[in-house]
This record gives C-alpha cells, sequence and structure tokens, in this order.
C-alpha cells in the first residue's frame, strides 16, 4: 500500500445519470470543493461506478500521487465495497476512502428544493473531507469459523436452503418447533398457477431431508438462546419431550385410534378433530407420535396399544448446545386473527371460513376427505363469496398488501367450481386484483372463462342467515351498483403476518425487524437474503409475504451465501471495531455492561482490570464508546476527532 505522507486528497462526484445532477447543480460543487486545502483532484463524472468511471479514480490517484479518496455519489450500503477495492486497486489502503451520499441525502429527498439540495451536497461533500484528513489505515482481517450450519423453520424454505447447504458438503441442523416439518405448503390442496399437488412437490423434499446424512433433524424444538462466538454462533435449543421414542414408533396411527380425548386439530385449522396422542398428518415427517401433556388424561391406552414399546411418560424435554458458522432464519408466516376486526368479529358464524380452512376442506387428506360442505350442517354450498384483503392494505391491521391473496382466491374459486360443479356460483370481492407473476395473467382469465364473477369492492355489511347462508352487501365500483350477495358459504383471504414467537426470535438473534414486524434484510435489492449480522441470513416469509417460486428462490439464495462464506473457511472482519487505550481504562466494567454483542469482557493486567475487546465480535456500534468515563474508548473509523471535525463543517 501507498505511504501516507502530505496530504493529497481526491474527490470524485458523481452524476448518477440524472438521479444526482438534474436536482444537484454538480459544477457548483465541484467549485466549492476544489477551493478547499488539501484536495489535489475534484472531477465530476456521469456514472461513477461503471467501469470507465472506477478507471478514471485509479488514474488520478497514480497520475496526482493522490493519498486519500472522497466520492459523492449514492448510499454507502450499495456501493462503499466497490470504491473501496478501486481504492485497493489504485494501490491505496481502502480505508483511506470517505463516501458523500449526495443521492439518497439530497436529490431524492429534496427534489423539488435543488438550491437546498445543492447547498446541503456541498457540506456533505465538506463534512466528508474534513474526516478523511483524519483517517487512519486500517486493515480487515480473517477469522475462521464453524463449518456447520442452523436452518429455522422446517417449510419449504427451511428445506430447500437446508437441502442446498447438505448438498454442498455442510452439517445441517433443522430445527422445527412443530412435530413435523412441512409449514404451510403441507396444508395446502394444489398450487397456482399450474393446479399440481401441493403434498407431490413438498412431501419428497420432505422426505429427502430427514434422509440426508449432513441433516439432522430437530422436532418439537425452538430456540432459548443465541450468542456470537469468534467462530460463529452458540445456540442453545430445546428439544421438547414428545412422550414417544422416535427410535421405536413405526408411525402405524394404532395409539391414535385408542385414545379416547378428541381436541380441533391445529393442522387442519380447527375444522377437524385430533387426538391428545397424534401424527399431524399422513405424510408427516417425521411420521412419529407426538402426546400433547395439555389434554392427555394419563389413561394409558395409548400404552397398551402400542406393539413397538414406543410410548415413554418419563422423557424429559432437553437443552442441546449447537456451535454453528451460520444462521438461516425460515420461520414462515401467520395468519392475521380476523377477530381484531370489529366488522368480522361480530360475524359468528361457522360458515365464515378463512382461506386456510378451505384449503384443508379442498385436501384430499384434510378433514372431509376433500369435499367442501358448510361447516354448520356439513351440506355442500350452491354459491360461495371469497372476500380479499381481509386485514390487508388496512391501516387497523396490515397497511401492506398480501401479495398471493389474489392468486389464493382465483386458485380456489377455480377449484370449487371444479369440485362444486360449473352451476355453483362463486364470487370474488376484491379490492385491485395484482394476480402478477408469471403464468397468473392467464389463470385469472381462465378462471372469468369458467363463470366466476369478479366484483370489485369490499363488503360493507355481512349479516349471517336464520337458514346459515350470509347476505353480504358490496358496491361494485366496475357498474356503480350496490349488490346483494347471499352465499351458503363465505371464505376470507386474511392477510399475512410474521409467524407466532417471531418477534421473540428476532430479540434472541439481534437481528433488526422492519416496521411490518417482518425481518430487515441489509439491502432490499442487492442483499435480499442477509442481514446486517454476519453469518446471519433470512429466508422465505420471514421476510415478508411471497408465494412458493420466490420463496425457494430465497432459501437457495441464502444457502448459496452462508455455503460460499462457510466453505471458505472464514470470515472477513471489518476494523470499524472498538479498541481500549489500557492506560486511561479503570476496569469500571460500564462498557461491558452496555455492549449487546459480549464482544468487551474485563481482564486482569499487572494487578489491575481493565476492558479487553473482542473485534470478531464487535459490532462497531460505539455505545462503549459514548459510555466509557474516561474516553479510554474509540471506534476505529470513527473516531470523537474525526465525528467532531464533520460536525464543526457542518455548523458553518
Amino acid at each position: 500500500m501507498r505511504e501516507v505522507g502530505e496530504l493529497r486528497i481526491g474527490v470524485f462526484i458523481c452524476h448518477c445519470g440524472l438521479n444526482i445532477a438534474s436536482v444537484v447543480d454538480v459544477g457548483r460543487v465541484k467549485e466549492a470543493i476544489s477551493a478547499l486545502p488539501g484536495v489535489v483532484v475534484c472531477e465530476d463524472y456521469p456514472y461513477m461506478c461503471s467501469e470507465p468511471g472506477q478507471e478514471l479514480i485509479v488514474r488520478r490517484v497514480r497520475e496526482f500521487n493522490l493519498n486519500r479518496l472522497v466520492v459523492a455519489s449514492c448510499s454507502p450500503s450499495m456501493h462503499e465495497p466497490t470504491f473501496r477495492e478501486v481504492a485497493r486497486r489504485a494501490g491505496l489502503n481502502p480505508y483511506l476512502f470517505e463516501m458523500a451520499n449526495i443521492r439518497e441525502h439530497c436529490s431524492w429527498c429534496h427534489s423539488h428544493e435543488p438550491e437546498k439540495a445543492t447547498e446541503k451536497a456541498i457540506d456533505l461533500v465538506k463534512m466528508a473531507v474534513a474526516k478523511v484528513r483524519l483517517l487512519e489505515p486500517l486493515e480487515a482481517r480473517k477469522a475462521p469459523i464453524e463449518r456447520s450450519a442452523l436452518v429455522l423453520g422446517g417449510g419449504i424454505a427451511g428445506i430447500t436452503a437446508a437441502l442446498d447447504l447438505a448438498e454442498a458438503g455442510i452439517h445441517v441442523y433443522l430445527v422445527e418447533r412443530s412435530p413435523s416439518i412441512g409449514g404451510h405448503m403441507a396444508q395446502l390442496d394444489k398450487t397456482f398457477p399450474t393446479l399440481d399437488c401441493s403434498a407431490c412437490i413438498l412431501t419428497p423434499k420432505m422426505v429427502d431431508v430427514a434422509r440426508h446424512p449432513n441433516v439432522e433433524l430437530l422436532t418439537c424444538s425452538e430456540v432459548l438462546e443465541a450468542t456470537r462466538t469468534e467462530a460463529g454462533f452458540k445456540v442453545k435449543v430445546l428439544k421438547r419431550a414428545r412422550y414417544v421414542d422416535e427410535s421405536k414408533c413405526t408411525g402405524c396411527g394404532i395409539c391414535t385410534e385408542h385414545c379416547p380425548i378428541e381436541v380441533p386439530s391445529e393442522f387442519d385449522a380447527g375444522l377437524g378433530p385430533r387426538k391428545a396422542i397424534y401424527i399431524p398428518f399422513p405424510q408427516a415427517v417425521p411420521k412419529v407420535a407426538v402426546i400433547d401433556q395439555e389434554h392427555c388424561i394419563k389413561c394409558g391406552l395409548c400404552r397398551l396399544a402400542c406393539e413397538a414399546g414406543a410410548i415413554d411418560f418419563n422423557q424429559e424435554d432437553r437443552e442441546l448446545e449447537l456451535q454453528v458458522g451460520a444462521i438461516i432464519v425460515a420461520t414462515g408466516m401467520g395468519l392475521l386473527d380476523v377477530g381484531t376486526l370489529p366488522e368480522l368479529a361480530a360475524v359468528r358464524s361457522p360458515n365464515v371460513i378463512t382461506h386456510l380452512q378451505l384449503e384443508r376442506l379442498l385436501s384430499s387428506s384434510g378433514p372431509t376427505g376433500g369435499r367442501v360442505i358448510r361447516p354448520s350442517d356439513g351440506k355442500e354450498p350452491r354459491s360461495v363469496a371469497i372476500i380479499t384483503c381481509v386485514g390487508s392494505r388496512d391501516e387497523r391491521a396490515n397497511p401492506f398488501c398480501c401479495r398471493i391473496g389474489c392468486s389464493i382466491a382465483v386458485k380456489q374459486a377455480f377449484l370449487l367450481k371444479e369440485r362444486l360443479g360449473p352451476d355453483t356460483e362463486v364470487f370474488i370481492c376484491f379490492m385491485d386484483l395484482r394476480a402478477y407473476g408469471r403464468g397468473l395473467e392467464e389463470f385469472y382469465a381462465r378462471a372469468r372463462e369458467e363463470g366466476v364473477k369478479f366484483i370489485r369492492g369490499s363488503p360493507s355489511d355481512i349479516e349471517p342467515l336464520p337458514d346459515g347462508s350470509i347476505r353480504l352487501t358490496v358496491f361494485d365500483q366496475s357498474t356503480g351498483k350496490l349488490l346483494e350477495v347471499v352465499a351458503d358459504l363465505v371464505v376470507l383471504v386474511v392477510g399475512l403476518t410474521p409467524s407466532p414467537g417471531f418477534k421473540d426470535l428476532a430479540s434472541k438473534l439481534k437481528m433488526p425487524v422492519g416496521p411490518d414486524g417482518f425481518a430487515l434484510e441489509a439491502h432490499p435489492k442487492l442483499r435480499p437474503a442477509e442481514t446486517p449480522t454476519k453469518g446471519l441470513f433470512i429466508a422465505g416469509c420471514c421476510q415478508g409475504p411471497k408465494d412458493i417460486v420466490e420463496t425457494t428462490s430465497h432459501a437457495s439464495a441464502a444457502a448459496m451465501k452462508a455455503a460460499s462464506m462457510l466453505l471458505r473457511g472464514y470470515i472477513v472482519v471489518e476494523p470499524f471495531v472498538a479498541s481500549v487505550d489500557e492506560e486511561r481504562c479503570r476496569g469500571c466494567g460500564r462498557c461491558e455492561e452496555v455492549c449487546e454483542f459480549g464482544a468487551i469482557r474485563l481482564q486482569e493486567r499487572d494487578g489491575r482490570l481493565v476492558a479487553r475487546v473482542n473485534d470478531v465480535l464487535c459490532e462497531g456500534c460505539g455505545s462503549c464508546a459514548v459510555k466509557c468515563p474516561t474516553g479510554a474508548i474509540r471506534v476505529h473509523g470513527f473516531t470523537r476527532e474525526q465525528i467532531l471535525a464533520q460536525v464543526g463543517v457542518a455548523a458553518g
């Protein structure tokens, strides 16, 4: 790397096409910055991140012997690594570089105030120049990691990620809190737009992941605690007792036949019963019974009936401690509780069901063997109304679109026509039909051809009638008419939420969560499967609502990112970490108290306590530096002097 002597600063301003240049007067910015002391070169270019733009920087560094760089362009989260690599190619230490964001912070947020946007851009670049004067050469280092991974969630996302990792030769722990893997996809009858059998796609994958030699399947399990270590993560997992020996159970189901207790089945969305000892569904993996201790009356009939001797009431919960290099969160989604919406909470009718309950009625393995009936009397409905956006795009519940609700409604309408006959009336009440994706527009057209009636409007009134049918009052925006629809069965396509317990899990993993409650990715476009924490990845609907195609694609992306890191055998530790001046440290321990990442520990040195920082665990948040009463802690790249220099420029 080039030795740092006299300050020779190069500033490069990007037009970003018209993203910046249409609002910010780049010429004025260039003129103002060129006059600053130490600035040897100040140039602008239409696309600084392009190959010609990068080569321009490399040439100017070598031509003018530059030893500091400032690039004024877009967000550092997008292109800071790009320009660090440019500095490295030019022979500079990559950390003698600073970036000023004049796109998101100026042109985009002040698009109607070009004068103010330009003044702000000048200030931001001046602040970057003030900081870059005080930067010191830093070096990243490599830290070895465990070559194993933990996948949280056994739905299609978790199964896909686990299989991809296992095929790459990585040992995987697949943790699922339910008695079987499969997730929501296992509850579906068919998938849109091809109407192929959900179980036919999913079941072979479930079997593959359970039999793979590199996958250790942990069902009835959940994370208790997770801490960062130098080698990755140390995770405590609670494996709840099944009270059935997994090595002995053959999945014959005789025990369930003899159990006298029946309760509503969670897998069948409450429409059918299950026993106190049960196998969740016929294709369950592992196909091992589990005893529900809350409802079991300890009669012992299951033990007497079990020829394999698998029933064990003495089983206890176990805590497992796993050391892994990466974690993929694939905890899926939940369904909005429609009882939170007053207009629906007041409608007390068994003939108003959710779309998931209809899936179970449609399924051949469901409570009715695939017959669609009214829950109130067991009769086949002759008219069905499907209402989309229930709790979605609604400020009282989910302000966001669930993305797959319209496609679900079209699929279920098509299946209802198929199962109940072409003369069955099927209505879809919708706000906007968003049948995006390959083949879905054609699927929607097919449903219309089959006689499905589409009404653009949400019901203003839902009233149960004495005969069990439901009367809906809907204003059809397409015709401008107020319609009255009487349906034997009403299906609510309810909004999607993060899975139950996700918020608590995110807290344990110290994973950021967005305002919608779903996991927040490191970058929505460039790093959609990663989180800001190294080694922690996200897959599927834990990041937001997705269909099966998007979910599996996202899961494979997360697995690829994790595998590329694990197979390399190390992570790169950025140098923006805290360091302690041990001569000034008095060992008070306040830094250790506020460190959320366990990166600081008090240790004895020459007969006194001093703070020591583990740079692998440190995230460079600066909490310790703020709390230190003696100023003994500094964060490289964000020192007190550097920040105050920027503040001084901003203050004028």
